[in-house]
Formats: structure tokens, C-alpha cells, sequence
């Protein structure tokens, strides 16, 4: 196979134009150049008084003479010679070797136009009248300015009147360079459908392995498989195994796909190319498939090699979606270009790819299929064992109280990913930092935590006496309902200091042991999601639009419970819920009924978890007054302020009883298990 031959870089033609606008505007000036004179050629002129200035170089032999715009004119005029000098700037120049003989000789020209205007002017006072004589003015004496330059060089003026040109070269420089940056990397602005894949080495030092992955174990075993493949071929290939072609990487925002794939880089011993799917999309038609077949042309140079694509959506959305509302195909050109390099006619041996998504629902079906991604791997939220190990990856350089508990913080933090956590690392450190403490305290990481979900502290909101008793007894009535219902999440603290938008806030736990959720699991957080309305309209008569927040979700959470979840006997195990995304959005998928029914079943569920936590508000208010009061005074309490007030809470006593239960059965599976008296006799 014969090496192709270098393509030509149309560059040198910008560059060969650049070149001919300096070399023209040197050689050719539309405003003219001064002219090499001699002292005797000058001399006349001062004794015309033609002469406004002279200026004497710092190396005293370069006379530069500035004549007067009139001189200009008229000299241009007169004499061929003097047609090209320039109106502004200096118009002669000569070379004088000896500057005490020019002060002498410009001085002494000086004295002769001196002299003939004091001539001129007695003349005309001996042809005026002697009542006249007074109103002429006498003459001006004529002075040459003579200036010395104080720059060692002429270096200087060149350099100003070089200044707009490379002005100019640098803009066009940026200007091709941004062209070129937005085009596919170094080469130009013709290699715009180059594939901009950042390469990793094997020999490259900073390597993020999958020691830095902090949970995934399942995960993590998956993509260990695709390594070991690529370390150890033979092993799988005695048994006929086919390594996967492709995996997807699939999971909520920010719970570390990307590292994942980072961790592959470092751990698999073979080139990795990373490019994300943005990269591909561009203005110009057929850029994007340029690029795939640029990046799929590298893969199989550096084969056995992994591909990853970050982002994968943005060229992988399924195709023929909206098509009246786009009339630019570009990005369905790039993915077919995708589909086919990956599993076409010809074969990526060696080429595996691994590509990371958050919005899997949208992605093309053939591309989903068995041959391109043979695997979806699912990066979910960690659970609190997962998220205690990603607490301790990210406060390995952080400078730590001895009392932290990394478990208790992992309690803390259900739902958050792994940038969540790393985000209340460095959240707890800078307000340590504010505090000037020396070093991150528990009580810094409980800060950041509620910053993080609940927004900014605002002690200073101005709130009046009434509006902050109304906030301790809605929060109050919150907490209490929950407190007393044992499907409710357990109570962790309540504040009254206003966060974000909400004056105050009820925090509680969910309980991650808890897989299956059934209906009255949700019946009771209903209850306890009203609570809190209940409680100002039982103590004040009134109703707050303070409780928007709350009758959105728990609104929310009952259309689900009746359309989605089936647990409406009147509606029937009907599911209206479409996890592909691919219903039309213009149409409801039931009958105007059937709508008349669910809203009906939806307020029947609302009033019951409203009459049920009524019951517990009217029956606990005195509590709940208390519970205010102690808001008021410490403006946040604990679980163990509240157990003080209302006692042992539903989901612990449950939570003992369960134990007591469970060791009865262990004691009575023991003394089943001892012989008896008899036997033994």
C-alpha cells in the first residue's frame, strides 16, 4: 500500500497574501515618504521661514526637518522632486556630521529671516503714516524648535508604523486559530472533519483508577470484564467468548459515569479515545460524519483500543421524532454514520466502545441493539454504604475533626450522588474556613448539608412575631403527625430559619431498608405532608399559602398513586405512565371519563389523608403548641427535643416491636432445639 501524499494546506495561500499587503504597503504608500535633502537645499528654507521644526536623531547624524503645510503645498507644486513627501511627519531628512556647526549654521539663518522681517517692517512703517504707525504690530521673532531624540534607536518609529500590521496579523491569527480550534484541532480550517478525541496513554503518570471509584461494585465488575479482556484475549477466546462491542453507561446526573470511564483509562493497559458527543455536532453539513469516521479510523490504528463517548445523546436521540418542526437532517446523518462504523459491513476488531448517557429513554432503538451496545450498565445513587465510601474517597485531603462520623453523614445524605457528596465536602470546608476554625467539625458538614438542599441561611429576613409563631406551628404540626404515624420517615430535626423560599423546614430520613412501597405507606406521608396547613387552620382559622409547596407534591404524589401505581380500586391495575417517552404529549392516553374519575379518586385520597391527619393535629395540639414554643426559643430542634415532647416515636416503637418479635423467634427456635429432660435421663 502506497503512503498518501500530504494534502496541500490552503493556508500558504493566506499566508502569501499577508505577505504581498506588507511587502505593498512598504514598497507603494498612497500618503508618500520624506525625501534625502542637503543642509544647502535647507538652509534657504529657514531663511523663508519655511521650517516649523527639526528634529535631531539620538545618534546626531539623522536631521529630520518638518516644513510648514503651506511650504508643503507650495514645494510640491514648484519642484517634482518634493511631489512625493508626505503632509504630516517630518518631509526632509539629510545627514550632518558635526551638531555644534548646525546649532551654529541654523542660528545663523535664523538671524538672517530675522533680520529681513525687521527690514520688511521698517519699510512698511516708513510708507504709513505717523498716525498710523501705532496699530502695526511689530514682527514675531522666527525660531527653528530643535528637539533631540532620547531612544538609542530608530527602532521605535518603525515599530509604530509596523504596529496596525501586526495588529492586523494577530486578529487574523486568533481569527484562523478559533477556525481551526473549532474544527478539528491543529491542522487547519480544511481539517474540520477531524475527530477532536483526547488520547490516554498507558504510560500517562496522574492515572484515576478504579480504587478512586467509590461504590458501583456491580458496575464495576461489568467494565473489569472489558479490561481483562483486553489484558488477557486468550483466556476468553479458548472458550469461544466474544468480548461485548459496546456498554452503555446508564444513570442519574453526577453519579459517575465519566469517572467510571476515567477509571478505565487508567486501568486497562491500551490506548483510550474520549470525545464527546457534542463534539460531533457542527454547523457545516456532513461534518459529524466526518468526525465518526475520523474517530473510528484512529480506533483501528491504535487497536485494541476503547472508545468513549461522553454524552452520547446528543447525536443518539431516536430519529424521526418532530421531523416537521427541523428541516436539518445533520444529526441523523451523524448517527447513521454511528451505526454503521460500529456494526456495519466492516469489522472494529479491537475497537470497544463505552459511552455514558443520562437520558437513555430518548436514544435510538438501533442503537440500543445487541451487536452495537451489548451491555447497559446502570450507575444508580449510591445507598448509604456506598455513599459512606464515597465520603471517604473525597475526605482524604480534607483536614477533619477526630469526632466525624462517616456513617452518620452517609444517614444524612439519601438521594445525593457522588457529586452531591463531594459538593457537602467542600461545602462543610469553606464554612469551617468562614468560621476560621482549624479543622472540619460535624456540625460543619450538617451546615453545608442543609445549604446544599435547602438553600441559603437568611437569619436576617424580616419576619414579624405572628408570622414566625405561624411558621414553629405549621413546621410543629409537620412533625408531629409524622412523628405519630409509623410508614411516615423518621423525624431528624425541624428549624424555623428560613432557607431559599420556605420559612422553615421539617427534615426527615427516608429509610433505605424499605424497597417495597405500598399504598398505605404513601396514604400516611400524605397525611403528614398536610399536617402542616392543618395545624395553622386549627389554631388560627385561617388558611396560609405557605403550603403551596406542600399540596404540589402531595397532589402530585397522588395522581401517580391512582394513574401510574394502580392503587385506586376504582380505576382499576391500569398504568397510564409511559417510560419510553415516545407518547404523543397533545393526547392523554384515557377518556374524558376516565380523566373525570382519576380526579375524583385523586380528591376521595387527598380528603382522607386530610381527615387523618386532622384527627392527630386536634388530638396533640396542646403538643404541638409546646413544640412551638421550643421553636421559637431554639429556632431548630432534634429528635431529641421532640421525643421530649411527644414520647417514643410510631416508626420506633414499630422498629422494637419488630426486634422484640424477631428475638422471640430466635429463643423459641433455641429451646426447640434443646433436648428435653426426658430424653437426656
Amino acid at each position: 500500500m502506497q503512503p498518501h501524499a500530504p494534502r496541500f494546506n490552503f493556508m500558504w495561500i493566506w499566508g502569501v497574501i499577508l505577505i504581498g499587503i506588507i511587502i505593498v504597503s512598504f514598497v507603494w504608500d498612497d500618503e508618500g515618504a520624506p525625501i534625502e535633502s542637503e543642509w544647502s537645499s535647507v538652509a534657504p528654507m529657514i531663511e523663508q521661514g519655511e521650517v516649523e521644526k527639526i528634529n535631531v536623531t539620538s545618534d546626531g547624524q539623522r536631521i529630520e526637518v518638518f516644513l510648514s503645510q503651506d511650504a508643503v503645498k507650495k514645494y510640491k507644486q514648484l519642484n517634482k522632486r518634493y511631489e512625493s513627501i508626505p503632509q504630516e511627519g517630518y518631509q526632509l531628512y539629510f545627514i550632518h556630521r558635526d551638531l555644534k556647526i548646525l546649532d551654529e549654521d541654523i542660528k545663523s539663518a535664523q538671524q538672517l529671516r530675522n533680520e529681513q522681517l525687521q527690514a520688511e517692517y521698517e519699510q512698511t512703517l516708513s510708507q504709513t503714516a505717523d498716525s498710523l504707525q501705532s496699530t502695526i504690530p511689530a514682527p514675531t521673532p522666527y525660531k527653528v524648535d530643535v528637539r533631540y531624540e532620547e531612544n538609542e534607536s530608530g527602532w521605535g518609529s518603525i515599530l509604530l508604523n509596523m504596529l496596525p500590521w501586526l495588529l492586523l496579523i494577530g486578529i487574523w491569527f486568533f481569527f484562523i486559530r478559533g477556525m481551526s480550534r473549532g474544527g478539528g484541532g491543529a491542522g487547519g480550517i480544511m481539517n474540520v472533519g477531524k475527530a477532536r478525541a483526547q488520547v490516554y496513554d498507558k504510560d500517562k503518570k496522574a492515572k484515576i483508577t478504579f480504587k478512586d471509584v467509590a461504590g458501583h461494585e456491580e458496575a464495576k465488575v461489568e467494565i473489569m470484564e472489558i479490561v481483562d479482556f483486553l489484558k488477557k484475549a486468550d483466556k476468553y477466546r479458548k472458550l469461544g467468548a466474544k468480548i461485548p462491542k459496546g456498554a452503555l453507561l446508564v444513570g442519574p446526573p453526577g453519579t459517575g459515569k465519566t469517572l467510571l470511564a476515567k477509571a478505565v483509562a487508567g486501568e486497562a493497559n491500551v490506548p483510550f479515545l474520549s470525545i464527546s458527543g457534542s463534539d460531533f455536532v457542527e454547523m457545516f453539513v456532513g461534518v459529524g460524519a466526518s468526525r465518526v469516521r475520523d474517530l473510528f479510523e484512529q480506533a483501528k490504528q491504535k487497536a485494541p483500543c476503547i472508545v468513549f463517548i461522553d454524552e452520547i445523546d446528543a447525536i443518539g436521540r431516536a430519529r424521526g421524532k418532530n421531523a416537521g418542526f427541523s428541516g436539518n437532517d445533520e444529526r441523523e446523518n451523524t448517527l447513521n454514520q454511528l451505526l454503521t462504523e460500529m456494526d456495519g459491513f466492516q469489522t472494529n476488531a479491537g475497537v470497544i466502545v463505552l459511552a455514558a448517557t443520562n437520558r437513555v429513554d430518548i436514544l435510538d432503538k438501533a442503537l440500543m441493539r445487541a451487536g452495537r451496545f451489548d451491555r447497559q450498565i446502570d450507575v444508580g445513587l449510591p445507598d448509604i454504604n456506598e455513599r459512606e465510601a464515597i465520603f471517604e474517597v473525597h475526605l482524604r485531603n480534607i483536614k477533619l475533626d477526630e469526632q466525624i462520623d462517616r456513617h452518620f453523614l452517609a444517614k444524612q445524605t439519601p438521594g445525593f450522588s457522588g457529586a452531591d457528596i463531594a459538593n457537602v465536602c467542600n461545602e462543610a470546608a469553606l464554612i469551617a474556613a468562614r468560621k476560621d476554625k482549624t479543622s472540619v467539625t460535624q456540625e460543619d458538614f450538617l451546615a453545608a448539608i442543609d445549604r446544599i438542599i435547602g438553600g441559603l441561611e437568611k437569619r436576617n429576613k424580616s419576619i414579624s412575631a405572628e408570622e414566625r409563631r405561624a411558621t414553629a406551628i405549621h413546621e410543629a404540626g409537620h412533625a408531629t403527625v409524622m412523628w405519630m404515624l409509623p410508614e411516615c420517615d423518621p423525624v431528624l430535626k425541624v428549624t424555623i430559619i428560613p432557607r431559599g423560599k420556605s420559612l422553615g423546614a421539617t427534615w426527615s430520613v427516608p429509610d433505605e431498608e424499605r424497597v417495597h412501597i405500598t399504598n398505605t405507606t404513601l396514604e400516611q406521608r400524605l397525611a403528614g405532608m398536610l399536617a402542616g396547613r392543618i395545624a395553622e387552620e386549627v389554631n388560627y382559622g385561617t388558611l396560609g399559602a405557605g403550603a403551596l409547596n406542600d399540596l404540589e407534591r402531595s397532589t402530585k404524589m397522588t395522581y401517580a398513586m391512582v394513574a401510574y401505581y394502580g392503587m385506586s380500586k376504582k380505576i382499576g391495575p391500569i398504568s397510564y405512565y409511559d417510560s419510553t417517552g415516545t407518547r404523543d404529549t397533545f393526547t392523554k392516553p384515557f377518556s374524558e371519563q376516565t380523566a373525570h374519575e382519576i380526579d375524583n379518586e385523586v380528591r376521595r385520597i387527598l380528603d382522607e389523608a386530610y381527615t387523618k391527619a386532622r384527627e392527630i393535629v386536634e388530638q396533640y395540639n396542646d403538643k404541638i403548641n409546646a413544640m412551638a414554643d421550643m421553636l421559637l426559643e431554639k429556632e431548630t430542634i432534634y429528635t431529641e427535643d421532640i421525643e421530649s415532647i411527644l414520647g417514643k416515636s410510631a416508626q420506633k416503637l414499630k422498629s422494637e416491636a419488630k426486634k422484640q418479635a424477631e428475638e422471640a423467634v430466635v429463643v423459641a427456635e433455641y429451646v426447640a432445639e434443646q433436648p428435653s429432660a426426658e430424653a437426656q435421663e
